[in-house]
């Protein structure tokens, strides 16, 4: 019997996400000069921040390749963070074998045809409500939110109360 993305939620360590449809709306705002901006959820932010302190791993494996979004996540304690990815799975491979990770402790979110076979890959691959039909189709858990509108905060959320430690963290109680 296939487990329940609950029952899934309680053995996660690790947390990994794409940036561009996941951690923003997909939406780049390119300004006169060239530059693409995007925007992200501070909600999202504060829940990646929450797992760190917790004891999570979190990183991120994007294609994209902006400064300021390294920057972003860097102020926020992510460490672990792959931009200009040209293959997903070569570096989710590099990643786990660093840390000597488990792939079914992974909940991946991704949501677009670049992270399909990373998705393959992981014990809880997660998806943006607004995410393509392909990578919702291999989704054990499709987010009621969209993408940089707080689906990492919801799937980061859920597995911390899951787990127990969310009441632990915003009490104040964290490590």
């Amino acid at each position: 019997m296939a487990k329940s993305y609950k029952e899934i939620m309680n053995t996660i360590d690790t947390f990994i996400f794409d940036v561009d449809g996941v951690l923003t709306d997909s939406s780049v705002h390119v300004s006169q000069n060239g530059e693409m901006l995007r925007i992200m959820s501070i909600r999202d932010g504060f829940a990646m921040k929450a797992a760190i302190e917790s004891g999570y791993n979190v990183c991120i494996i994007s294609g994209g390749n902006n400064e300021g979004v390294r920057i972003r996540l860097r102020n926020l304690g992510i460490t672990d963070i792959h931009l200009a990815s040209p293959n997903k799975v070569e570096t989710f491979k590099e990643y786990t074998e660093l840390y000597n990770i488990k792939p079914e402790n992974i909940l991946y979110m991704g949501d677009d045809i670049p992270d399909y076979h990373v998705m393959q890959l992981v014990g809880l691959p997660t998806c943006p409500q607004d995410a393509v039909s392909e990578i919702k189709a291999i989704s054990k858990y499709i987010s009621h939110k969209n993408g940089g509108k707080g689906a990492v905060r919801e799937v980061i959320e859920q597995v911390m109360k899951v787990q127990g430690k969310w009441h632990l963290y915003y009490n104040g109680k964290h490590d």
